[in-house]
């Protein structure tokens, strides 16, 4: 993977700009710590930092092709999974091409191609293509969202990164929150509204969206989108093409010229990707495939189930690394260092977000990227083959709001009273929620309940996802590693959303389908063993540590927390017994001690990027 940045002006002359690109793309120097580069015309300049996975004496970016009597530029962030499918059509068509490359197989496809080639793409990307001669700027994102792309207009000045983090190195971009911006921290956080880069006029690429940047014009248009229609596949098709689709996409993504491994917690959906790995290494003579999980100091003590996390990992880890042959490693984190990395977590995300669930991914990936460069993960296959508990739980499936955060109202009572009154907490989450359910595509005659779900797995695909892509994203790349996920492949989302209900929870349980799709290549007791989520700490120390981390926060005058929040009822909140548990107000695992993480690294955030209000 790599970083991606640029800056272009049609007023201007931009040949002296170079540093100022530079120093943008040096701001994502984790993204690419391999090699940087950077390119200039007269109205454009680019800049890109290297992970090298793929031929890596071949790919140095930014690449120029020419066609004609036409240049064309590109930097590109990601990876593509079809890239020897391409490269056949490519050269066919008489392109020839000079290295291994997928970049330079991408940019062949645009000039081939021009903006429809982004259909025809499998992968994860993240890109931009600059025509000299049409003096023209096309950037694209992959369809589900994996790789970020962020983009702001100041003026003149048309500029775009990876990270939000490139844009505001550059000196017309401030650290601003107006009344959205706001709204997006303290109502939806850890989410974000999809295209909302929550800084004032900072926007991010949606997922399926290409645009193109010309004289006097900014063009957006989407170019993929679920379609629904009626699924008329018998059930033993139906697994057999689950079982198919879900195979190619993980053989597909093991393709790399440097070591790969896999995330394995014992689950369902990291536990079949390391069997299938397991299996393609063995065929192809690599050797054993590494693994690793992660866990924490005094987890074996501590550890207390609840309907969110029926069981531990470390049993079942064991079970299939032995069952595959793999040479695993157990990752410990101690408490001390978790705490430690939590801001370290903000600055990787450049927004607060999901505390320590983030901080623990960091300093995880940090191990990997000690032994390899590239690791699969499991992400995803809740989301499309509804594996979430509000996709089971009557209350949460008819709550009328993202069903993953139902406690808005009470969300609203941690903040001051000038900030609900300025943001309205309530009204700005059901109108989010409101706008995504009218981009649901419907299927006509489909029942009342059918359509229902139809729609929760909308908000989960175009929302919840997005925060855990992001996540996975922002924490891997901030330690240098690649993190591929399988589950995310466009083949498996646009089968599987016409699958009707009754198939994908069969014989009533959570990813009943995927189950069956996988039968044979798991033991038996982990295919059917209960969800249970990435893990989280479940030490005291920690509770106590967050608590602490926001109580100084609290007797800091000069706080720019302290105006936002109702501080009497937050001490009192810090004050209470259950300070350590309670119902979560996030997704699955952001109770009390994330709560005061996440108010607390709001004030670091806000110190860190000089954050203003305006």
């Amino acid at each position: 993977m790599c970083g991606i940045t640029g800056w272009l002006n049609f007023a201007q002359d931009m040949s002296r700009e170079l540093p100022v690109v530079a120093a943008m793309r040096d701001k994502l120097a984790c993204r690419g710590p391999d090699a940087r580069g950077e390119w200039s015309s007269r109205h454009a300049v680019l800049g890109h930092c290297r992970l090298s996975v793929i031929d890596p004496a071949g790919g140095a970016q930014p690449m120029t092709r020419q066609r004609g009597d036409s240049a064309y530029t590109i930097v590109y962030n990601g990876e593509l999974y079809n890239t020897n499918e391409l490269r056949q059509e490519l050269a066919g068509r008489g392109h020839r091409l000079q290295t291994r490359s997928d970049t330079e197989v991408l940019l062949a496809a645009y000039l081939e191609w021009g903006r429809r080639c982004v259909e025809r793409l499998n992968g994860i990307f993240a890109f931009a293509v600059w025509e000299e001669k049409e003096q023209r700027l096309f950037l694209a994102r992959d369809r589900l969202g994996v790789k970020p792309l962020f983009y702001a207009v100041r003026g003149d000045s048309f500029l775009f990164g990876s990270e939000l983090k490139a844009l505001l190195a550059h000196p017309q971009v401030e650290a601003v929150l107006d009344r959205d911006g706001l709204a997006e921290i303290f109502a939806l956080g850890p989410a974000r509204t999809p295209g909302h880069g929550v800084f004032r006029d900072v926007r991010e690429l949606r997922p399926g969206h290409f645009l193109e940047v010309t004289p006097g014009r900014i063009h957006l248009q989407r170019y993929w989108s679920l379609e629904s229609k009626p699924h008329t596949d018998d059930w033993q098709t139906t697994v057999a093409t689950v079982r198919s689709l879900v195979l190619d996409a993980i053989e597909r993504q093991l393709v790399s010229d440097v070591p790969v491994a896999t995330l394995l917690s014992g689950g369902l959906d990291s536990s079949a990707i390391t069997a299938v790995a397991a299996e393609v290494f063995r065929r192809q003579g690599k050797g054993p495939l590494h693994t690793y999980s992660i866990d924490y100091v005094g987890n074996d003590r501590h550890f207390q189930a609840n309907a969110f996390q029926p069981n531990a990992d470390a049993p079942w880890v064991k079970r299939v690394s032995d069952y595959c042959g793999t040479i695993h490693r157990d990752v410990q984190i101690d408490t001390p260092e978790l705490v430690e990395a939590l801001k370290a977590a903000v600055i990787a995300r450049d927004l607060p977000g999901m505390t320590d669930i983030d901080a623990s991914l960091l300093l995880f990936c940090r191990e990997i990227k000690r032994d390899v460069t590239v690791a699969l993960s499991g992400e995803c296959a809740d989301e499309i083959f509804g594996g979430y508990p509000w996709f089971h739980r009557e209350e949460s499936l008819q709550a009328d709001t993202f069903p993953w955060a139902l406690r808005t109202r009470e969300r609203a009572h941690w903040l001051s009273r000038e900030l609900r009154e300025l943001i309205q907490p309530e009204a700005y989450v059901a109108r989010r929620y409101r706008e995504t359910l009218a981009e649901v595509p419907t299927l006509p005659g489909e029942s009342a309940q059918e359509a229902r779900r139809r729609e929760i797995s909308y908000l989960n695909l175009t929302w919840f996802m997005s925060v855990l892509l992001d996540r996975k994203d922002r924490m891997s790349m901030a330690a240098s590693l690649e993190a591929r996920v399988p589950f995310c492949d466009h083949r498996i989302v646009e089968y599987v959303w016409n699958v009707p209900w009754e198939m994908k929870n069969w014989r009533q349980r959570e990813k009943g389908l995927l189950r069956e799709a996988l039968t044979g290549i798991l033991p038996e007791e982990v295919l059917f063993r209960k969800k249970s989520p990435y893990p989280k700490t479940h030490h005291p120390a920690y509770a106590e540590a967050t608590r602490r981390w926001l109580l100084d926060v609290l007797d800091d005058p000069t706080s720019p927390l302290l105006p936002l929040i109702d501080v009497p009822a937050i001490r009192a909140l810090a004050a209470s017994e259950a300070a350590a548990s309670g119902t979560p107000w996030f997704g699955q695992l952001m109770s009390k001690p994330q709560l005061f993480a996440y108010l607390a690294s709001i004030d670091f955030w806000m110190r860190e990027y000089r954050v203003s209000i305006r």
